[in-house]
């Protein structure tokens, strides 16, 4: 028979990799499942200079690395595998994945949420390279640049007012007439003087991709056809995150933009009840903060509970 994994984590984000250090740590060899996002955005993420330890920074992918060298060191282990379905109800719980099936005692959801992005090929090339979806991760290296936020919704509002402390101007980018972000969020946005809207833009190309660095944007105008360029440092995402939660689907509470419904941080819900053995921790459930600190400290907690719940069941 199959072997029954203590604990299986999904994602290998800094969530995901803090639970796996833990869980390693307290002897549950936790099996760790990649995903397709291998570290999650700190894997496309240049300097981090907000985490803790690091007073001169840290690039993205060697804080993973450190973090799945630490995990492995105490037993962890890894697998570079997407996940094609869970069944939550089934005891021990069976995760089927492009590494075949799993069967284990406890589930830590960390499968994050992905970035919406324009999906432009020079977009994609200068992604951590002066474009980003994270003002509050990023901001500070536009410090007296200019910069572009693209997007309609209070999201986009919340990163041009926050990149208004370090850039020295922000156009505000959206390709429809009308923003559909709250009227408190538009009226802070349109007071502001180092804000500038623009409606009815499209984005075509981001300038810089050869150069390795974003030096501006080729716009054109949604009515009327026309083309113009736009000088810029930096460019940022404001029009949202999915959630990679397909696979949980009719098994646990999700809101209404597709993130894991949790109480007491972690514990995930279905139809009003906790789901035995089964914790989320990080930008899967966390529509708010989106850090690396507070994915860690997320992840921290499911592990702990996940061995909690080990014990009280004889494990």
């Amino acid at each position: 028979m199959a072997e029954i994994r203590d604990t299986v984590i999904l994602g290998s984000g800094c969530a995901g990799l803090t639970a796996a250090i833990y869980t390693a740590r307290a002897g549950l060899k936790p099996l760790v499942l990649e995903g397709h996002e291998p570290g999650g955005q700190l894997s496309i993420t240049s300097l981090v200079e907000n985490f803790p330890g690091w007073p001169e920074g840290i690039q993205g992918p060697e804080l993973i690395d450190n973090m799945k060298q630490q995990t492995v060191r105490f037993g962890g282990e890894f697998a570079p595998a997407v996940v094609d379905s869970v069944e939550l109800g089934a005891r021990p719980i069976v995760v089927k994945s492009s590494a075949g099936e799993t069967r284990t005692r406890t589930l830590i959801v960390a499968s994050g949420a992905s970035a919406r992005w324009l999906g432009l090929p020079s977009e994609q090339r200068l992604i951590g390279h002066g474009v980003s979806s994270c003002a509050t991760c990023d901001g500070f290296f536009f410090r007296d640049k200019e910069v572009a936020v693209v997007g309609g919704g209070d999201s986009a509002m919340e990163e041009a007012l926050f990149l208004t402390r370090f850039a020295s101007k922000i156009t505000l980018l959206h390709r429809r007439e009308q923003f559909r972000a709250s009227k408190i969020m538009m009226e802070r946005v349109v007071a502001h003087p180092k804000i500038e809207l623009r409606t009815n833009t499209i984005i075509d190309e981001v300038l810089g991709a050869d150069d390795g660095e974003v030096k501006g944007v080729r716009l054109r105008d949604a009515k009327t056809g026309t083309d113009d360029t736009l000088a810029l440092s930096g460019l940022f995402l404001g029009i949202g995150h999915e959630p990679n939660t397909k696979f949980f689907a009719g098994q646990v509470d999700l809101d209404g933009e597709g993130y894991i419904r949790t109480t007491n941080n972690v514990f995930v819900m279905h139809n009003g009840e906790v789901v035995p053995g089964v914790f989320a921790c990080g930008d899967v459930q966390d529509r708010r903060y989106r850090q690396a600190v507070t994915a860690a400290g997320s992840g921290c907690m499911a592990a702990l509970e996940a061995e909690k719940y080990l014990e009280e069941h004889g494990h």
